[in-house]
């Protein structure tokens, strides 16, 4: 089988879709199917290593301190889809590029399904809701909900990482949801006892309690209610340490935050799985405060490495968490995460991690995930 992934949600920095797309792509080639994949880039090119191929297509930055870029030029897609004749087209993207996806499948008569990576919606709602005022947020939660009903029932089958969310899409009047969650590599996110190496060579020192933010530094991503929240911790110096790997729009944040305290390191990328696993491992709690996320792949990671997760009550994320949420924030506010930050803190955050780690080993493995997957494939071409 020959499986193309489209979609413009792609950083040659990491991320959440990144992540699940070299995943599958190993799944693929490692059970004697091809994968290909279409995404935007500096300039046009393609890395061809034989059953899997990525092809680049020239695109400009959404901003320019953004590490994402538009995919806008349509008809370069269009000719690499009638160029590989995949068996099954699959769209990471609620834009353009899905539509471009649905066109070309149906003129192709190739199956193409779309997964629902990002509830982006609640994106728009929130910032609605805070300048407009509630009238105009009821307007535009009918337009969403309009809009992706249009645009999903038009896939042969929407992919959702929670089955919850695949509740809110199933109200909305999308017709094709299938629960596909997430997995996690437990060969490499899997406890270890290198705590003190990690941090030696990071510089922080092994008595202060670490809090570690793994993600893109963005407004959909919370991250401001983080740094408050932990700028107020800081009022008690010398306890607390904050670790970021991860970069983006709201960088100044981060850099206004590190001139008011040397509590605070900064990766900007890490490359290696491996070393990714080690920051988890360095830590002692994972700090979450995302509010809108379909899954929370990184949640499960710190887990799977033995970290607990500490976050804003109420996403869609809850259900990956495998140990007790009675400390997690109730409201998304900066003194109510540092609240849980504290309550968190004071518990025995070994065992609970312990405890964690071999749950995510038993429930959740990415050949489970892309073995159902596949399977749908198979129907959807039958």
């Amino acid at each position: 089988m020959k499986v193309c992934d489209l979609t413009q949600f792609y950083s040659p920095f990491s991320g959440g879709v990144k992540r699940y797309l070299e995943e599958k792509r190993k799944y693929a080639l490692a059970h004697g199917h091809q994968h290909l994949l279409i995404i935007p880039g500096d300039r046009n090119a393609c890395v061809d290593d034989g059953d899997s191929r990525t092809y680049l297509i020239q695109s400009p930055l959404v901003a320019r301190t953004s590490r994402y870029r538009a995919l806008l030029h349509l008809e370069a897609v269009q000719k690499l889809l009638e160029k590989e004749q995949p068996n099954v087209i699959e769209s990471s993207d609620p834009y353009q590029l899905a539509w471009k996806a649905i066109t070309a499948g149906e003129a192709l008569r190739i199956p193409v399904v779309g997964f629902y990576h990002s509830h982006f919606p609640e994106a728009y709602l929130r910032t609605t809701s805070k300048f407009l005022g509630e009238t105009a947020t009821e307007i535009v939660m009918e337009i969403a909900r309009s809009y992706v009903r249009a645009l999903y029932n038009h896939f042969r089958a929407t992919f959702v990482s929670s089955a919850a969310l695949g509740q809110v899409l199933r109200q909305w009047g999308v017709e094709n949801v299938v629960l596909a969650e997430l997995g996690v590599d437990t060969e490499v996110y899997r406890p270890a006892p290198d705590r003190d190496k990690t941090r030696a060579k990071l510089d922080i020192p092994n008595d202060r309690f670490l809090l570690l933010y793994v993600g893109r530094l963005a407004q959909e991503k919370n991250v401001t209610t983080l740094f408050e929240a932990f700028a107020s911790l800081n009022a008690e110096p010398g306890r607390f340490h904050l670790l970021i790997v991860g970069d983006g729009p709201q960088r100044d944040q981060l850099h206004e935050l590190s001139r008011t305290t040397k509590a605070v390191s900064w990766l900007r990328y890490l490359s290696a799985q491996d070393e990714l696993a080690a920051v988890y491992r360095g830590a002692d709690l994972f700090v979450h405060p995302g509010v809108q996320e379909t899954f929370g792949l990184v949640a499960l990671e710190s887990q799977a490495c033995g970290t607990p997760v500490v976050g804003i009550r109420g996403s869609y994320m809850d259900r990956i968490i495998l140990s007790d949420q009675t400390y997690w924030a109730e409201q998304n506010t900066a003194d109510s995460l540092g609240a849980a930050i504290l309550q968190s803190a004071r518990l025995d955050l070994a065992a609970i991690g312990d405890a964690a780690s071999q749950q995510v080993a038993k429930r959740y493995s990415w050949r489970r995930v892309f073995h159902q997957m596949f399977d749908i494939y198979d129907q959807l071409q039958s």
